[in-house]
């Protein structure tokens, strides 16, 4: 799991590189546009809901001394709760919509590695990697919300409360990483048969999603890069996998 950790955390470090030499760029423009532009959704809907949301955890506080500090902290919680709703919700919308234009990109890199392209890889159109896409995402972003709620819950618990914040990183990267494996594994795997083999090599997934989730923490840069690099880096080390089994 460690090891497995590791190599997709340090798949990163030639991933610029290679995106140059295959010259990918273009493949990228549509789905960093998709990334900007949901990002900005986001980021005004966390601004603009936080307040609805920190009036009503105020609304808890029946007592009058210290209302307009409890107000206060119930606003930070509500705009903390939004932006984290927002990046689970970010990644999934951008790792569906981009999927028809990740798996060329994908693609090139196989044949890169490979030389070539086996014959037996499944073959999709643009609605079918759409709708693969979509339906990958809707099943993660279900089982992810299923286990950040109760981690939340775990955060208010003193000490406990910074276990729960290590797992909801880890629990947000691992479903990262496995919307950035599919895109390969998309043309070797059925969808089920794809579930077991990012289960199996759960590890990679998670070290992919580490840095994914990092990059989102630098602002515009960040949400623009982070498909590209992270793709791309899944790619490599996810052919290889294959490659080996």
């Amino acid at each position: 799991m460690v090891k497995n950790i590791i190599l997709g955390i340090k798949a990163y470090f030639g991933a610029f590189s290679l995106i140059s030499k295959l010259k990918l760029w273009k493949f990228f423009a549509i789905p960093m546009l998709i990334s900007f532009v949901t990002a900005i959704l986001i980021g005004v809907s966390a601004y603009g809901l936080s307040d609805n949301i920190g009036y009503y955890i105020a609304k808890l506080w029946v007592w009058e001394w210290g209302k307009d500090t409890f107000t206060t902290i119930g606003n930070i919680i509500g705009g903390l709760f939004i932006i984290l709703i927002g990046l689970i919700l970010f990644k999934h919308i951008i790792m569906a919509l981009s999927a028809p234009f990740m798996s060329p990109v994908s693609e090139k890199i196989e044949a890169h590695l490979t030389g070539s392209l086996k014959h037996n890889h499944r073959k999709t159109n643009f609605s079918e990697q759409l709708w693969r896409g979509i339906r990958i995402n809707i099943r993660n972003l279900s089982l992810e919300l299923l286990l950040t709620i109760p981690i939340l819950l775990l955060g208010f618990i003193p000490i406990i409360g910074i276990i729960s914040t290590v797992l909801l990183f880890l629990v947000q990267a691992y479903y990262a990483g496995f919307g950035n494996m599919d895109y390969t594994l998309e043309r070797h795997f059925k969808y089920h048969e794809s579930i077991q083999f990012v289960k199996q090599h759960r590890g990679l997934a998670i070290g992919n999603g580490i840095v994914f989730m990092m990059f989102l923490l630098i602002p515009v840069i960040g949400v623009i890069l982070v498909l590209p690099l992270s793709v791309t880096a899944a790619s490599t080390e996810t052919i290889k996998l294959l490659r080996n089994t």
